[in-house]
């Protein structure tokens, strides 16, 4: 059973920065100011600290400006559920190195407080938007809700996408489900390729295509072209 701490922390932007952020806050017509911004560590135990150890983590999370009391409506910007960010690996390296063997992670958030009139929740999209990179993070409501942070669960079992049964449709729901972000063209290319095998795909060989054939990786919305052994390729027909 782990415990989760929740640890005040310093300022998180300066402000020159919360000044044109309420600049950008009153062009969506809303009364309401950001008025501080702060860390807040979350660290995950797997048993209550001793007093030392207590210390040790104070001191590794004790940096910065320190932050004024703030007040007001509180949103909080976390890294995306479910991911591990770059800050969290090497904190979580420094608190072991210091000898703190009991944290399993540690994490950071932003707390920002809107003061100063009514934060409407027709204007909260766009308020998100100014507080958060949607790519990376999360917006959450309490401190409570950070919890989902650490949320561990059990490995799903391997599934088979019925290709063959229910053709391109069995395609387009696994790529809704999954999140793949395939382009037609590739839903195309595979129902073709395992029609062609005479066998159903894995939910793991579909999103290690998907991730192959991402922008990421291969570029492909610049229509990259390649050479391979004399011959040209297609995006579609190299992967």
């Amino acid at each position: 059973m782990s415990l989760i701490l929740k640890l005040r922390g310093s300022r998180a932007v300066s402000a020159f920065r919360l000044d044109k952020l309420n600049s950008r806050l009153a062009a969506i017509r809303t009364s309401g100011r950001i008025a501080a911004a702060e860390y807040w560590h979350f660290v995950e135990t797997e048993r209550a600290l001793e007093p030392r150890e207590s210390q040790v983590l104070d001191r590794l999370l004790r940096y910065g400006e320190a932050a004024p009391a703030a007040e007001g409506r509180m949103l909080l910007s976390v890294p995306r559920l479910g991911t591990i960010s770059p800050w969290s690996s090497k904190a979580t390296d420094i608190a072991r190195r210091c000898g703190l063997e009991s944290v399993r992670r540690v994490e950071r958030g932003i707390a920002w407080f809107f003061s100063g009139g009514r934060l409407l929740d027709s204007d909260l999209h766009r308020v998100f938007a100014l507080i958060h990179d949607r790519m990376t993070e999360t917006v959450l409501g309490s401190l409570d809700e950070a919890d989902a942070l650490f949320r561990h669960h059990e490995p799903k079992p391997l599934a088979v996408v019925n290709v063959l049964a229910r053709g391109r449709a069995a395609l387009e729901e696994a790529n809704t489900a999954l999140g793949l972000a395939l382009a037609p063209d590739e839903i195309d290319y595979l129902l073709s390729h395992y029609r062609s095998i005479g066998r159903d795909p894995t939910d793991v060989e579909l999103t290690m295509f998907a991730q192959a054939n991402s922008e990421h990786c291969r570029h492909k919305i610049f229509n990259a072209s390649w050479i391979i052994d004399g011959f040209a390729r297609s995006r579609l027909s190299s992967a």
